[in-house]
């Protein structure tokens, strides 16, 4: 059995999806209803950059959906692959958005704008230059919360991400971070310091939380054709009135694509078909159990290289 997967944020990068923009006039559609839903040039964005601007959460955001939605499309319709056989489907991030749409669970059109608040909000969360993320390598999600819990007093630092078998993200204020950093190297646990601009997935996005809890609200959600794994909770979604309650509280909580992972294994899942720009998911699942099989859909020769 298949399950079919979809990145987050840090797997854009310009010129992504061009290839497939320049074949199939269903992406260059895509990319038009894109750019007239949002009122502005998206599509230029992602084909010409500059890369500073598409690096904005706001930007970013639906520009990976677009790019993991048109794909999915294109194997869909012009491929006729029918990925409608998956056991599930699941996102990192950002990407449990792209599963959403693409098993139609939420249409095309407002997942786009969602996606563009959620970014926005999530930007504007917190001041620049006043929180930050630090990726911990080589260690277990039980060492870094006994670090964790044993230097509360001191400091306020959450698991951002639980990625897979010895990486680990955590996110928090700059101040504490810079302590938390000392207090790892002290612990011999390797750590590194990423280029994001907010601490996501923590409780210091509690504003973006509250947009969210609104926005959410207004939309339409439909039972969709395939069973969708929560990063909330790594389960499977047993209700789709659990959803926006669910992506609410996925703006604070730890992702947990690691159990995710591992529990769509223990239910007989063994081949996982990432869709969407790089092979980042690809990557963790590898390190999560290496040996499963791993198609990685970033152009047509891969389409044209897989089998399900």
């Amino acid at each position: 059995m298949f399950s079919v997967i979809f990145p987050g944020q840090g797997s854009q990068m310009v010129g992504m999806g061009k290839e497939f923009y320049d074949k199939f006039d269903l992406v260059k559609n895509l990319f038009k209803k894109t750019d007239d839903i949002l009122n502005f040039s998206l599509s230029k964005l992602i084909l010409e950059g500059p890369k500073e601007e598409l690096d904005l959460t706001a930007n970013t955001q639906p520009a990976i959906f677009l790019i993991s939605y048109s794909i999915y499309n294109v194997m869909k319709k012009e491929f006729n692959i029918d990925l409608s056989k998956a056991k599930y489907f699941a996102g990192h991030s950002l990407g449990e958005y792209s599963a959403l749409s693409c098993a139609g669970y939420l249409n095309f059109s407002d997942t786009l704008k969602i996606l563009r608040i959620r970014g926005d909000a999530m930007q504007n969360s917190v001041p620049k230059g006043q929180g930050g993320m630090v990726a911990v390598l080589g260690s277990t999600v039980e060492i870094i919360e006994k670090i964790l819990k044993d230097n509360e007093q001191n400091l306020t630092a959450q698991i951002a991400n639980d990625n897979s078998e010895g990486q680990i993200v955590l996110s928090g204020k700059i101040d504490d971070l810079n302590k938390l950093i000392l207090i790892l190297k002290e612990n011999n646990v390797k750590n590194i310091k990423l280029p994001v601009s907010a601490p996501f997935h923590c409780s210091l996005m509690n504003k973006a939380t509250d947009i969210m809890i609104n926005e959410l609200d207004k939309l339409k959600f439909k039972q969709g054709e395939n069973k969708l794994i929560s990063n909330v909770t790594a389960n499977e979604l047993s209700d789709i009135n659990e959803l926006k309650g669910l992506l609410v509280k996925q703006i604070e909580n730890r992702v947990r694509w690691r159990e995710s992972v591992i529990n769509m294994i223990n239910n007989d899942v063994n081949h996982f078909i990432e869709i969407g720009p790089g092979k980042v998911l690809s990557g963790l699942v590898k390190r999560i159990n290496n040996e499963v099989k791993i198609d990685t859909i970033n152009n047509q020769g891969d389409i044209d290289g897989l089998k399900i």
